[in-house]
């Protein structure tokens, strides 16, 4: 079961010693809330507060990232093409992470939400008592929109 995630969450995680709420992690911690089933880089982020009228750095963005990854707010996210992407973190702490689909041909990410990794996680906790607590998995290959308007693909019935 997912969690909508508030700038609520953001102030009580801040409430933690050594911690200050700023506007710049409420604004930043917003694009997301705003844009929830995005997989946005810092760049992404920067371009968008940019554009809403936000004078923040870039470089305030990345520190501002990582602390609400710290912060379980969001998820850090590689798709192998040397960019970090984040998205909320809507999964509570004892659910995994769903697994992403990735276009090769138009670089479209959809995600597959079904946790197929179950049986294996069983097995290998069974097999070498080790307790899997997360994994992240991306899939590889050409969307369906790509596959048609590259004739020389196979189109995969579904």
């Amino acid at each position: 079961m997912s969690k909508k995630i508030t700038v609520n969450d953001l102030l009580e995680k801040l409430q933690r010693p050594h911690r200050k709420i700023t506007p710049q992690r409420k604004i930043v911690l917003q694009v997301f809330i705003d844009n929830p089933n995005e997989h946005l880089s810092a760049e992404n982020v920067h371009y968008i507060l940019h554009n809403q009228g936000n004078d923040i750095g870039l470089a305030t963005v990345y520190r501002t990232l990582e602390l609400l990854v710290e912060l379980t707010l969001l998820q850090k996210i590689d798709f192998g093409d040397g960019c970090r992407r984040y998205e909320l973190n809507t999964n509570e702490p004892s659910q995994h992470q769903h697994h992403h689909l990735i276009c090769l041909s138009c670089g479209k990410v959809a995600e597959c939400v079904d946790d197929l990794l179950d049986k294996l996680e069983a097995r290998i906790l069974e097999e070498n008592g080790f307790l899997i607590t997360n994994h992240q998995v991306n899939f590889y290959g050409y969307c369906e929109q790509c596959q048609k308007e590259h004739r020389n693909m196979p189109l995969v019935k579904k």
